[in-house]
């Protein structure tokens, strides 16, 4: 347990949203995906996810990592199949943002959500570097009243909310650990995970990437950086992380380019600059492969209703 209290202690948390949302029409996402990690509280009506169309029980809670591909059903079977650039780009057909505090769990058809991140040492998604699926959280009725209590929180305009709303989301991360650990679900990814944390070499990597992640970041480089040889970075690399170092650059170079997209008004060639693309064109093939919809229209969806 104080492996998991030190990864817990070394979690950067981070709030980007949260918004409670009425359903317009049901609609199928058949490749939902997204950078951030969301927290789904079902109020009323129908959420499904996965192959199988395992469905969320109004007042459970769906948890989606960051950088998880998962087919998303909100509202009934017949809903529309649609793809996940259609719902980025045409998302005020299907969701209308409910601002009314009283209101906020009495609507049918409507749910709360909120992003964020999770980062150790500032460096790592911590729950997409775990690499587990989506799932419920069951008979947790304190962790919904908290994401309700943030979602009221973000909608007042009470001084110190910006204070109440990053200590409500770290109690949601925390709750959500706590939640994996009494279940005993991922239990090798988490012992993995807090080994790993602990390599200096391999933090040495996370920090250089994150330093100078629009440079360059060959295994030759972070072969010096861990004082490892170029044949061998890529294998260590991957054998205590899952995932080979190139992977793991690009899956960064992507989330900053997503955070410049919805927070700059630089353009699309310098962002892709920003985050170590020389090639514009390149860049934004990678970003559309990434996440199914071209790079203007990731930030267009930042303008649609605030959604």
């Amino acid at each position: 347990m104080e492996d998991y209290n030190k990864i817990i202690e070394s979690l950067g948390v981070r709030f980007i949203k949260a918004k409670n949302i009425k359903l317009l029409q049901s609609i199928h996402i058949k490749n939902f995906y997204d950078v951030e990690n969301t927290v789904v509280l079902l109020h009323q009506g129908e959420i499904a996810f996965g192959a199988e169309k395992e469905k969320v029980k109004e007042g459970e809670v769906l948890f989606v990592p960051g950088g998880k591909l998962v087919p998303l059903t909100y509202g009934n079977s017949s809903s529309n199949v649609i793809t996940n650039e259609d719902f980025v780009s045409n998302k005020e057909k299907y969701f209308a943002v409910n601002k009314d505090i009283n209101k906020i769990g009495t609507l049918s058809d409507s749910f709360g959500f909120i992003t964020f991140e999770a980062k150790v040492f500032d460096s790592v998604n911590f729950f997409a570097s775990l690499d587990i699926p989506p799932f419920i959280l069951t008979n947790t009725p304190e962790l919904a009243k908290t994401i309700n209590e943030l979602i009221v929180e973000d909608l007042s305009g009470l001084p110190g909310k910006e204070r109440v709303i990053k200590i409500k989301t770290e109690e949601i991360v925390v709750e959500i650990i706590r939640y994996i650990l009494k279940n005993r679900l991922f239990v090798e990814q988490l012992a993995t995970n807090s080994t790993y944390f602990k390599d200096p070499r391999l933090i040495d990597i996370f920090a250089y990437i994150k330093e100078y992640l629009g440079g360059d970041l060959s295994n030759k480089v972070l072969a010096n950086v861990a004082n490892v040889s170029e044949d061998y970075v890529g294998q260590y690399f991957k054998m205590l992380t899952g995932i080979n170092p190139q992977d793991y650059i690009e899956y960064q170079r992507m989330e900053m380019a997503v955070n410049l997209l919805r927070t700059s008004k630089k353009s699309i060639r310098e962002i892709g600059a920003e985050v170590g693309y020389k090639d514009t064109a390149y860049f934004c093939r990678r970003f559309k492969m990434m996440f199914g919809i071209p790079a203007g229209k990731m930030r267009r969806r930042e303008s649609l209703m605030n959604i």
